[in-house]
């Protein structure tokens, strides 16, 4: 695991030297974090609760979820498809090393770093702003973060997969822009899934959309807490481990599609 572990390190420093894009990134995420947290005022002007959210509920949920857009990198994150349209795949395959667990280890090393520099100040800017629901047992802050790397699991198995579509699709960046839009409004990004009307709000918190986002939050606001708690947790490392798998056969039959083409 020594191999691994320093990979994940690599993937924390490669990232590290990013700093101007990281500066405009907590920037972006900052501003867009306030237009959503006005929309929010708007919309509950005049009401108490909805959905079992409080205002204050919903602003945390919004700057926390801001702060993880990046952790959990929904969106255009291609840099296995780009190996397979240069080529290098075929000389990573070579290596003697899991090939999945490579790039999971490298995902954990970014998703650390874009943790506590792109996620932290854009939560800490919008409390300071807006004040926000912190919580209020010592235990929410050691389950919150292992949530958060469930969650990073699940979105990386979703992501893996996504990316070894490019040896099949001439163009992946298609399938790429309906899954974003999927899984942008199923994760509870846009709006808790505590806000969805109840046929949806039922089918959304089953699928595993709900592992990337929408779940860390509630962890966080301690909607979920005891048993229920324990199960959020499990739920999540259940598509993680189930989705990881899927992406195993994915890539062995990616990798029989090489040595095939291969001679």
């Amino acid at each position: 695991m020594t191999l691994y572990w320093q990979v994940a390190l690599r993937g924390f420093r490669r990232y590290a030297t990013y700093r101007a894009a990281t500066f405009a990134g907590v920037f972006t995420n900052t501003v867009f974090g306030f237009l959503r947290a006005y929309v929010m005022i708007a919309l509950y002007a005049g009401r108490g609760s909805i959905g079992g959210f409080d205002l204050r509920d919903t602003l945390t949920y919004t700057f926390v979820t801001q702060g993880m857009l990046m952790v959990v990198y929904i969106w255009n994150w291609w840099e296995i498809a780009l190996t397979i349209r240069s080529g290098d795949i075929v000389s990573d395959f070579s290596r003697p090393l899991d090939y999945q667990l490579y790039w999971l280890a490298q995902d954990a090393g970014r998703a650390t770093y874009h943790a506590i520099f792109r996620g932290i100040p854009p939560f800490l800017i919008g409390a300071a702003v807006f004040g926000v629901r912190l919580p209020a047992h010592p235990w929410t802050w050691l389950f919150f973060p292992l949530s958060i790397y469930l969650a990073v699991a699940v979105s990386f198995a979703f992501r893996f997969m996504l990316n070894l579509s490019a040896f099949w699709l001439f163009d992946y960046r298609g399938i790429g822009s309906i899954a974003a839009a999927v899984w942008t409004f199923l994760s509870g990004f846009a709006v808790p899934i505590a806000l969805f009307p109840g046929t949806l709000q039922t089918v959304a918190r089953a699928l595993p959309f709900a592992a990337f986002v929408n779940t860390p939050v509630e962890i966080f606001l301690e909607k979920q807490q005891g048993w229920a708690l324990l199960g959020a947790l499990a739920f999540q490392a259940g598509w993680a481990l189930a989705l990881l798998a899927a992406g195993r056969l994915v890539l062995a039959a990616a990798e029989r599609k090489v040595v095939v083409q291969g001679g």
